[in-house]
C-alpha cells in the first residue's frame, strides 16, 4: 500500500454541476472550466507516515497529501492551499493490470468492474423511462444479454466510494458529494471528487481478513431477531380476512411461516402503475379491521406481522398536514414544500436535518409501528433527496444527497433501540451510501423486474448481492418473484418457483406480490405453488442453525453471509463468476437463471462437493447439472463440519 500511495498523482480544476431529476433518476452533466495536472515536487517522510507535495499557487503554498499509517491502515487526506479556486480533484493511484475490482455499492449487471467507470450518486435504479426504453429495445432488437445504458450512467440505489481488489486490498473514500471511480486504465485507478478527498487503503492476507478490516472501518450489521429464520415471510395485501385465509391455506399445505408482510397496512392507492401504498403511517382501520387484536393472535402462532414506511408522506392525509404546518418538510427555493413525483403521484419528504421532525418521525415508528406490534418493516427509499432543495440545517443538498439513505437508516435503528425492541424487531432498506453499513439491519436488492433479464430481473440479484458484500455490507436478500410489472411484463409460475429456490439459500425468505398482483403468479395460487412454498419454506427453516452461525460471523467479523467464489478459492474462473455464490463457507449455489432451462452449466472450484439432491460427488471443473423444478444446482462441501446436517435439507 505504501508504494502505491507514494506513486499517486493529482490534478485539480473547477467545474459546475447540472442535475435534473425525474422520478428519482438523476440526469447529470457538468461543465469543467479548468483542469491542471500538478507536478509532484517532493515526497517526504513524517512521523507515522509521509507527505506528497504538489505544485500550488506558490512554492510556499503547495497542495499536500498527508498519508498516515496505523496498524497497516493508510489514511490519505488532501490539504488544499488557502484561497485556491478549485472544486474538482482527480487522484490517480497506481493499479495492477491483472487485478479484478468489485464493489462501489450495488451493481446489477456486472460484478467485476475493472474496465468500467462508475458514478457514485444514489438514485432510483428503476424508472419508467428506463423500463420503457428497455422494452422497446427488446421488441425491436431482441433481448440484450447485458446492460441497457452506458455504465457511467448506470444508476443504483446503493452507491458507495468503496471497492475491493483481487489483490486483497480495499479502498474507501470518505467523501459525500458526487464522485466517480474510473477503472478503465489498466495501470491506474482514478478517483474523481468534488471535495478535497480523504481515503483509506489497507491490505490483507485473505478475503475474510480483508472484510474484517473493511468492516472495522465502516461498521457492521447487528444480529437479527431469531424468529426470522423460522420459515417464509409471506407477502399478503388487502386486509385481515385475506391474511387469515392465506395463512390457513399455506399452513394446511405444510408451509412454514414466520411472518406476514403487508405493505398496505397503512392503506393503499390505485394508480396507473398499479396497487401502491398510501404513505400515511397510521393503521388503516377500515382495510385492516381488528389488526391490533390479530397481530398478537398471529404472533402466538409464530407468525409476526410486518409493514412498510418511507421518508415521504401522502399530501392527502393528516400526517402530512401536521408536518407541513410545523415546517418539517423539505422545501423548494420558494419556501414551499418540495413535492416529488413518485411513479404517478406527488409526495412530500420529511426534512431529516430538522431535529424536531427527526424526533417526530422516530415517535411515529415507535408508536404506530412498534407500538401496534409490528415485528419489522421495509424502510423504503432514501435516494430521492432533490439537489436543488432547501434544508433546515442550511446544508448543501448536493453534499447531503448521498448521505440521506444512511440518515434514514439511522433513524429507523434509533427508533427500535429507544423502544427497547432490539432482538425482536428489525427493518430492511434498499438505498445506501457510507454510513448505511453501520445503521441498516439488512438490505434487499430493490425492485427487480418480474422477468429473466440480466440487468434488472432474477439474474441481477447475484451480482448486486456480491457487490454489496465486497463493499462491506454482509447481509442481503431479494423479493421472491421480483416487484416491477409494467407493460407486457408478468410474473410467470416458473419465474416465481425458480426465485423461491434461490432465496431458500439466502438470509431471509420474503415474497412480494408486485405492483400489479393480479397479473403475477403468487405463492398461494394453487396446489402446485403451495407445495413449492411448503418445500422451500421448510428448507429455509432447516437452514436456521447454519444461517445464524453465518449471521453471527458477519456481526462479529464483517464476513458476508453470501460470498463470491473467490472468497475461499483462488482459481481464475472464481474471479469473474457472477451467476453462482457461496452461502457461507460450505454451500455453493448456482440458481437456474434462464427461462425454460432444466439444467445449467456449473463451475466448481477444486474441492470435494456433494450435490444436495442427487448425492453425487464432484471435484473441481465445469459440469452440466440437471435441474428439474425443485432441485436447483446446490452443492455442499464434503469437509464441512455441518455436512450431515446440511445434506438432510434435500429430504424435506
Amino acid at each position: 500500500m505504501k508504494e502505491l500511495l507514494r506513486g499517486l498523482e493529482l490534478s485539480v480544476g473547477k467545474g459546475e454541476n447540472f442535475f435534473t431529476m425525474e422520478r428519482g433518476s438523476f440526469n447529470y452533466k457538468q461543465k469543467i472550466s479548468t483542469k491542471t495536472a500538478l507536478k509532484k515536487t517532493c515526497v517526504r517522510d513524517t512521523e507515522g507516515g509521509f507527505e506528497l507535495l504538489f505544485e500550488g499557487p506558490s512554492p510556499a503554498d503547495p497542495y499536500v497529501f498527508r498519508v498516515t499509517e496505523e496498524n497497516g491502515r493508510y489514511r490519505a487526506a488532501l490539504q488544499v492551499p488557502e484561497g485556491a479556486d478549485v472544486n474538482r480533484f482527480w487522484v490517480m493511484i497506481p493499479a495492477f493490470p491483472d487485478e479484478h475490482i468489485y464493489g462501489c455499492g450495488e451493481v446489477y449487471s456486472k460484478f467485476d468492474i475493472k474496465g468500467e467507470k462508475v458514478r457514485v450518486f444514489v438514485a432510483e435504479h428503476q424508472n419508467a423511462k428506463r423500463i420503457s426504453r428497455k422494452l422497446i429495445r427488446e421488441k425491436l432488437f431482441g433481448k440484450r444479454p447485458d446492460r441497457t445504458l452506458p455504465f457511467l450512467k448506470y444508476e443504483s440505489y446503493y452507491a458507495q466510494p468503496t471497492f475491493t481488489s483481487s489483490k486483497k486490498y480495499y479502498f474507501h473514500a470518505d467523501i459525500n458529494a458526487y464522485s466517480e471511480l474510473d477503472f478503465t486504465k489498466p495501470d491506474r485507478t482514478v478517483l474523481y471528487a468534488q471535495e478535497p478527498p480523504v481515503f483509506y487503503m489497507e491490505k490483507a492476507e485473505n478475503f475474510p481478513e480483508l472484510s474484517e478490516k473493511l468492516s472495522s472501518l465502516l461498521g457492521r450489521q447487528r444480529v437479527l431477531p431469531d424468529w426470522i429464520y423460522d420459515g417464509a415471510i409471506l407477502a399478503v395485501q388487502g386486509g385481515t380476512e385475506i391474511i387469515d385465509e392465506k395463512i390457513d391455506k399455506a399452513l394446511a399445505a405444510g408451509a412454514k411461516l414466520c411472518g406476514i408482510w403487508s405493505q398496505d397496512w397503512c392503506g393503499c392507492r390505485r394508480t396507473g402503475f398499479g396497487y401502491q401504498v398510501m404513505w400515511n403511517w397510521e393503521w388503516d382501520r377500515e382495510l385492516y379491521k381488528d389488526l391490533d387484536k390479530k397481530i398478537p393472535e398471529w404472533k402466538a402462532r409464530g407468525i409476526r406481522f410486518l409493514g412498510y414506511i418511507n421518508p415521504f408522506m401522502a399530501i392527502e392525509k393528516d400526517l402530512y398536514k401536521y408536518a407541513s404546518e410545523r415546517g418539517w418538510c423539505v422545501k423548494d427555493k420558494d419556501g414551499k414544500d418540495y413535492l416529488v413525483t413518485i411513479t404517478t403521484f406527488p409526495a412530500a419528504m420529511i426534512d431529516l436535518t430538522n431535529p424536531d421532525a427527526y424526533q417526530w418521525y422516530k415517535k411515529i415508528i415507535r408508536e404506530n409501528l412498534i407500538g401496534l406490534g409490528l415485528g419489522g418493516w421495509m424502510a423504503d427509499f432514501g435516494e430521492y433527496l432533490p439537489v436543488d432543495c432547501v434544508l433546515a440545517s442550511g446544508e448543501d443538498p448536493q453534499m447531503l444527497h448521498n448521505r440521506w439513505p444512511a440518515i434514514w437508516a439511522k433513524l429507523n435503528r434509533e427508533a427500535i433501540e429507544e423502544a427497547g425492541a432490539e432482538g425482536d424487531v428489525f427493518f430492511f432498506t434498499r438505498a445506501g451510501h457510507t454510513g448505511t453499513v453501520a445503521n441498516s439491519a439488512m438490505m434487499w436488492t430493490g425492485d427487480q423486474h418480474v422477468d429473466w433479464s440480466v440487468d434488472d430481473g432474477l439474474p441481477s440479484v447475484i451480482p448486486a448481492t456480491l457487490s454489496l458484500a465486497m463493499s462491506g455490507f454482509g447481509i442481503t436478500h431479494s423479493d421472491v418473484g421480483g416487484y416491477t410489472t409494467i407493460m407486457q411484463m408478468t410474473r410467470s409460475r416458473e419465474l416465481l418457483m425458480r426465485w423461491e429456490e434461490m432465496n431458500v439459500f439466502s438470509p431471509l425468505f420474503r415474497s412480494h406480490e408486485g405492483n400489479q398482483p393480479s397479473r403475477n403468479a403468487q405463492c398461494t395460487d394453487d396446489e402446485e405453488l403451495l407445495a413449492q412454498l411448503a418445500r422451500t419454506s421448510s428448507m429455509h427453516a432447516a437452514l436456521k442453525p447454519y444461517l445464524k452461525e453465518l449471521e453471527k460471523e458477519n456481526a462479529q467479523h464483517g464476513t458476508p453471509v453470501m460470498r463470491p467464489l473467490f472468497y475461499h478459492y483462488g482459481e481464475a474462473p472464481a474471479f469473474t463468476e457472477k451467476t453462482e455464490y457461496l452461502l457461507g463457507r460450505d454451500v455453493l449455489v448456482a440458481p437456474v437463471l434462464k427461462q425454460g432451462a432444466n439444467s445449467r452449466s456449473v463451475w466448481l472450484p477444486q474441492d470435494s462437493w456433494v450435490h444436495l439432491f442427487s448425492g453425487k460427488e464432484y471435484t473441481g471443473g465445469t459440469f452440466e447439472i440437471e435441474a428439474p423444478m425443485g432441485q436447483p444446482p446446490v452443492f455442499v462441501r464434503k469437509d464441512s463440519p455441518r455436512f450431515a446436517e446440511l445434506i438432510e435439507i434435500a429430504k424435506l
